[in-house]
C-alpha cells in the first residue's frame, strides 16, 4: 500500500518507474484488467474536468469499479466532519481513496488516518502530483529525455498546485527553472528556494525548452491582482508575434486569448495541451498501479 500526496513523497526511480509503465500502458493493453475487482472512491471538494474525468476513465480502463462522492449530497451536509467521512468510508474498504480538497494539505492529513491509499488529485494552494507525474510524460515523448531542461512556468505562480509539484520535479531532475507573472503573483522570496524570476517575458521566453502556462485563477480571488484580463494578455499572454521556439503547456483550463492565443492553441505543433490531457489517461492509470499492485 502507497499514498501519493506529494512529488517531494517520490524518488527519483519512482517517477521514472511511474512514466515507464504509463508510456508501455499507452503503447499496449497490459492495463486491461489490472484493477479487477478493486474499487476506487473519489471525493471531489473542488470543481474538476480534466483530472476528475481521467482518474474515472483510468481505474475503468483497468478494470476497477469506481465510485464517485458528491460531496453536496453527503453527510457532509448534515455536520460530519471530512476526518469522519474518510473513516467511515475506509470502514467499508474500497481499495483507494482519489481525493481533491480545496485546504491545502488535506490529503496528506487523511493518509495518517487510514490504511486505504489515499491519492492526491490537487490540495488548494499546495501541489498536484498527478498534473506533474503527466506533464513529465509529454516532455520526455517531445524532448527524448527528462534530465537538464530549462523550464519557465508563466501565470498566477502564487496560487498554483502544479508550479508546487514542478519545484519538486526540478530538483529531482536537475531542471533549470524559473518563474515569470505579475509581481502581486509570485510567491514570497523565501518561497523560491533557487528559483529564478525572469526580468521580463522576452528573457521568460528565450532558450527555454518548455513553456508552462498558468491561469489565472478567478476562484482564488486573484483578478484582484490585475487591472483586467486584456491587460494581463498584453504583458504576459503568448500569440503569434511572441510564440518562442520552446514546446507550450498548459495544466487547463485555459482562458484564450488571455494565456495563449486561440488561433495559436488549435494550430501551432509545439502546443502540447493536448496531448497532455491524453497523457493524464495514462499517468493515472500507472499510480493506481503505484499506489494499488
Amino acid at each position: 500500500m502507497k499514498h501519493f500526496v506529494s512529488i517531494k513523497d517520490l524518488s527519483k526511480e519512482n517517477i521514472e518507474l511511474i512514466i515507464k509503465r504509463a508510456l508501455k500502458f499507452k503503447e499496449s493493453n497490459l492495463f486491461k484488467g489490472k484493477l479487477k475487482d478493486k474499487t476506487i472512491v473519489t471525493l471531489f471538494f473542488e470543481n474538476s474536468t480534466r483530472t476528475r474525468t481521467s482518474f474515472e476513465i483510468a481505474a475503468k480502463n483497468m478494470g476497477a469499479e469506481v465510485v464517485n462522492i458528491d460531496h453536496n449530497q453527503s453527510s457532509l451536509k448534515k455536520g460530519e466532519t471530512d476526518y469522519d467521512t474518510i473513516i467511515n468510508l475506509s470502514a467499508m474498504r474500497p481499495d483507494a481513496f482519489v481525493i481533491r480538497h480545496y485546504q491545502s494539505g488535506y490529503p496528506e492529513f487523511l493518509s495518517k488516518f487510514t490504511n486505504i491509499p489515499v491519492i492526491n488529485a490537487g490540495d488548494g494552494t499546495n501541489e498536484h502530483p498527478s498534473q506533474a507525474i503527466l506533464d513529465a510524460i509529454t516532455m520526455f515523448e517531445a524532448k527524448g529525455k527528462l534530465d537538464n531542461l530549462n523550464v519557465c512556468i508563466i501565470g498566477d505562480i502564487s496560487n498554483s498546485r502544479v508550479a508546487k509539484s514542478h519545484m519538486w520535479m526540478a530538483k529531482l531532475f536537475d531542471w533549470k527553472l524559473s518563474f515569470y507573472g505579475p509581481k502581486t503573483m509570485l510567491p514570497k522570496q523565501e518561497w523560491l528556494d533557487g528559483v529564478k524570476i525572469e526580468p521580463n517575458l522576452q528573457e521568460a521566453l528565450s532558450d527555454k525548452d518548455f513553456i508552462i502556462l498558468l491561469r489565472i485563477q478567478l476562484e482564488r480571488k486573484s483578478g484582484q491582482n490585475i487591472p483586467s484580463l486584456k491587460e494581463y494578455s498584453r504583458f504576459f499572454g503568448i500569440g503569434e508575434k511572441n510564440m518562442p521556439n520552446a514546446y507550450i503547456m498548459h495544466p487547463g483550463p485555459v482562458n484564450r486569448n488571455v494565456e495563449l492565443s486561440s488561433a495559436l492553441m488549435d494550430k501551432h505543433e509545439k502546443i502540447l495541451i493536448t496531448k497532455q490531457v491524453e497523457n493524464g489517461v495514462f499517468a493515472r492509470m500507472a499510480i493506481f498501479e503505484f499506489c494499488l499492485l
